[in-house]
């Protein structure tokens, strides 16, 4: 009895090797442990005790930043409601906004990760301490749907309390056809892939050269132009976000 292969075969008119969707995490080493907070919150920062009182005005300002991108940027702040599908919400904006770079449209959602939770310490004398450690709490997190000039839609989604998670969502497919449009190859796309091309020969040569170097860029570009939970002086510190693949 034939196989898959051996029944499509003959109908097969193009065949590449890439790269598909990507899920990559970004982390600042230096908020990864509770010594590393702490370092930040008073050496870096300057507060005499580490607190947890230090944390809502720093997410206050993050999310004011953001809420202030939005309003300054005219792009849509939405709110994704539970058990929706944000792939079908945000189709819809990138249909009504076809930008060829910037961001289509901001959602925010309720979601888990590993955050910072404080826990005091004995009283040690006049002395108030706390004791760091990271739990699953659920926070909210915005999800900034971008056009990239190299990628096209791509989305980061952003963590909104310490240690500031990001995630970032890119398509290999999609690099390629942004590349191929820039030289003038003329192709046939699919919804996550290619039906025909006019250079096969180059439009694997774009495939194979996609590279660390172009997700890096990616992610520098969007954090240097989307609101940061850190200050430019906290960013010369080193802390910056490091990029790093999701193992199961």
């Amino acid at each position: 009895m034939p196989n898959v292969h051996e029944l499509i075969r003959d109908h097969v008119t193009l065949s590449i090797r890439c790269l598909d969707r990507l899920y990559l995490h970004a982390y600042m080493p230096k908020l990864q442990t509770s010594g590393g907070l702490c370092y930040f919150l008073r050496d870096h920062l300057g507060h005499p005790i580490p607190s947890p009182a230090l944390f809502a005005p720093m997410l206050d300002r993050f999310v004011g930043a953001m809420k202030t991108f939005a309003a300054t940027q005219h792009v849509p702040l939405i709110t994704f409601e539970r058990g929706q599908r944000k792939d079908d919400v945000v189709a819809d904006y990138r249909a009504r906004r076809p930008l060829t770079e910037g961001v289509v449209v901001i959602g925010v959602a309720q979601e888990k990760m590993r955050a910072f939770k404080a826990h005091k310490l004995p009283a040690r004398g006049t002395a108030v301490s706390f004791d760091f450690s990271r739990q699953s709490v659920a926070v909210n997190h915005y999800y900034f749907y971008v056009q990239d000039p190299d990628w096209g839609p791509a989305f980061l989604k952003c963590g909104t309390y310490l240690p500031y998670p990001i995630k970032l969502c890119l398509n290999g497919h999609e690099w390629v056809k942004q590349q191929l449009r820039r030289e003038g190859v003329a192709f046939e796309s699919l919804d996550n892939g290619f039906l025909a091309c006019a250079d096969a020969t180059r439009l694997q040569a774009i495939c194979d050269a996609l590279g660390p170097a172009d997700v890096q860029a990616f992610l520098d570009r969007w954090t240097a132009r989307l609101p940061a939970p850190v200050t430019a002086r906290d960013r010369a510190a080193g802390y910056t976000p490091r990029l790093a693949l999701q193992q199961g």
